[in-house]
């Protein structure tokens, strides 16, 4: 049976309201809640970017159940790999161990701002590695001195480990990343219903010493929707909000600022976002574009209601939502 989580988006809504919409997901019977962690929104129509981890830190305390994660943190530039371990195993704690670390090589939007310029794909992916790396010898316990092509660790430790290791999970998005991060993670993470991802990611982790015996792993994806009774309205504030989307994650992930991605929509039309983002109250149209991750091998799947101020409709809905998306694993398969 598929689990289903609620998305945390910082980039729409502020730090308390990212707290209620955790508790009202809770209560709602969502098993899971993923967290943005980015320093702009994509849009200023958006408004919001809080800080990801001590808002998660909040709502660690205020919920009880519901497991957590980043979608996803980036240890490569803004973020040092020591301090995102540190507040992994921190946030662990606090969540009394419901927290799962995800992360992911970043985009220039969030990045940019330490001043560090912007490299290629590669060079990213490079770090990553070594981040992570970093980040599971941090957690093994005691001292690390560590020294890379990207990262130097100079007699590190955390003083305050978990009971429960903090599972980590890394964003993929071609067989290059599955062949180089299924190794270091327990989780995939992915925004592309394509059923390559889970085969690669599962025969690279097969294939390594980590993974080698584990059998397959969790496999996690994300999926936008704009739900509504008016389905117009909901059109509308999908264009508005997330019209950025369809320009695929190699446009995304090198564009440098809010304004950079407003030209770069410029040409969407609200047609096209309705095409791609499940619209209005359509129940069986939130399940189709469900059925398409759930076919593709993805494990859990992460919600996205687009629009602060529309958090308590799509709550009101989200049992029969729930419900029908965890029904689909019996009839996916083929």
């Amino acid at each position: 049976m598929v689990s289903v989580g609620y998305t945390l988006m910082t980039e729409q809504s502020g730090p308390r309201e990212l707290v209620r919409h955790a508790v009202a997901a809770e209560d709602a019977g969502f098993d899971f809640a993923v967290s943005s962690d980015h320093y702009f929104p994509w849009l200023d129509e958006m408004g919001h970017s809080p800080n990801a981890w001590v808002t998660l830190g909040a709502v660690a305390r205020a919920t009880g159940r519901i497991g957590l994660m980043t979608y996803v943190t980036a240890p490569t530039y803004r973020y040092h790999p020591a301090v995102v371990a540190q507040q992994a195993a921190t946030l662990q704690i606090l969540s009394d161990n419901r927290f799962t670390l995800g992360l992911g090589s970043g985009e220039a939007l969030n990045e940019h701002v330490v001043g560090t310029g912007w490299p290629s794909a590669d060079l990213r992916q490079e770090r990553l590695v070594e981040a992570a790396t970093i980040i599971a010898r941090l957690f093994d316990g005691g001292y690390l001195t560590y020294q890379g092509r990207h990262f130097r660790i100079d007699s590190a430790k955390l003083w305050d480990l978990p009971e429960r290791r903090v599972p980590v999970g890394i964003a993929v998005s071609g067989r290059q990343s599955c062949e180089l991060f299924a190794p270091l993670a327990e989780v995939m993470v992915g925004i592309d219903p394509n059923p390559e991802l889970a085969s690669w990611w599962d025969s690279a982790r097969a294939g390594s010493e980590a993974g080698a015996g584990s059998g397959p792993s969790r496999k996690v994806g994300q999926l936008p929707i704009s739900w509504g009774a008016d389905r117009a309205a909901a059109v509308s504030r999908a264009h508005e909000l997330f019209r950025w989307s369809l320009g695929g994650w190699k446009v995304n992930a090198e564009l440098p600022g809010t304004a950079a991605f407003a030209d770069a929509a410029a040409t969407v039309r609200e047609s096209d976002v309705a095409d791609q983002i499940p619209c209005g109250d359509d129940l069986g149209a939130v399940v189709a574009a469900a059925t398409a991750f759930v076919r593709a091998g993805y494990t859990d799947l992460a919600l996205v209601q687009i629009g602060d101020e529309r958090q308590a409709e799509f709550f009101e809905a989200s049992g029969d939502i729930i419900r029908a998306i965890r029904g689909i694993a019996g009839s996916a398969g083929g």
